[in-house]
């Protein structure tokens, strides 16, 4: 039987403040595999960020376990749980999180900074992965000279440097048009084509649709996990759209 690339057991997240406490998270049982496209839906305060918290190693549960490739990392210390962060998991966020004065390709070389890969290494990793990702040519420019969409472009290539086990995007079509976000969308299901596992939170059930299962939550327990029975195809739902000028209206 194969290993889970992440596996949680039992999870619980419970949170408190001014002397209540607040159960994030119940007894969560959930499995992601190698290659797997999931998608995490939930309303507001249903425990879908508390579990990406985890699943990041940006938080640690109150009990439970947290497997990364059949490791238990559930009790490591903040120092060790930055370190898996960096080797095993690429980030993508709704804001973008950019550094506005550094460049494209200085933005994406930045976690390789931190992973201390040499210079010439970084540099000829961080074009790859802006090419991937569809803006060669684009690399010298400054995020505010970018499109929403080209911006969190970056932001997934930055994700992808540090070659990691699986990306995790918190909302990442959250402030781009419908055109953008498809166009996210299919470069998302590219990038699982070629094998690279994602976990994806949204709170747009059509954005759902372009993954390959899609897991329900609700006050802190699992709903529903089923397999997308109708999947979107980013690039035949992009022939429906019409694509924003530059002013962010659409083109007739």
């Amino acid at each position: 039987m194969k290993t889970p690339l992440l596996e949680v057991k039992e999870l619980c997240k419970t949170y408190f403040m001014d002397g209540v406490s607040v159960r994030a998270l119940r007894h969560v049982n959930l499995s992601f595999y190698l290659g797997e496209f999931t998608s995490i839906m939930g309303a507001s305060g249903s425990g879908k960020s508390t579990l990406m918290h985890i699943l990041g190693c940006l938080d640690r549960p109150t009990s439970g376990h947290y497997y990364i490739e059949g490791k238990d990392v559930s009790s490591f210390s903040k120092n060790q749980l930055a370190l898996v962060r960096n080797k095993k998991i690429g980030f993508v966020f709704q804001g973008f999180n950019l550094l506005s004065r550094t460049s494209a390709l200085e933005n994406v070389e930045l976690p390789m900074v931190y992973a201390g890969v040499p210079a010439e290494e970084r540099h000829e990793r961080a074009m790859q992965a802006l090419e991937s990702v569809g803006l060669k040519g684009r690399e010298h420019h400054h995020p505010n000279q970018l499109s929403g969409g080209q911006q969190q472009r970056v932001a997934i290539a930055r994700a992808l440097v540090n070659r990691p086990s699986v990306i995790l995007a918190d909302e990442p079509t959250g402030n781009l048009d419908s055109y953008s976000s498809v166009e996210i969308m299919g470069i998302f299901q590219n990038l699982n084509d070629q094998g690279i596992s994602i976990v994806l939170i949204t709170h747009e059930p059509d954005i759902a649709l372009y993954t390959t299962r899609i897991v329900r939550l609700s006050d802190g327990v699992i709903l529903s996990d089923e397999p997308v029975k109708e999947r979107l195809d980013a690039k035949e739902e992009l022939k429906k759209h019409k694509r924003p000028n530059d002013n962010g209206e659409e083109e007739a």
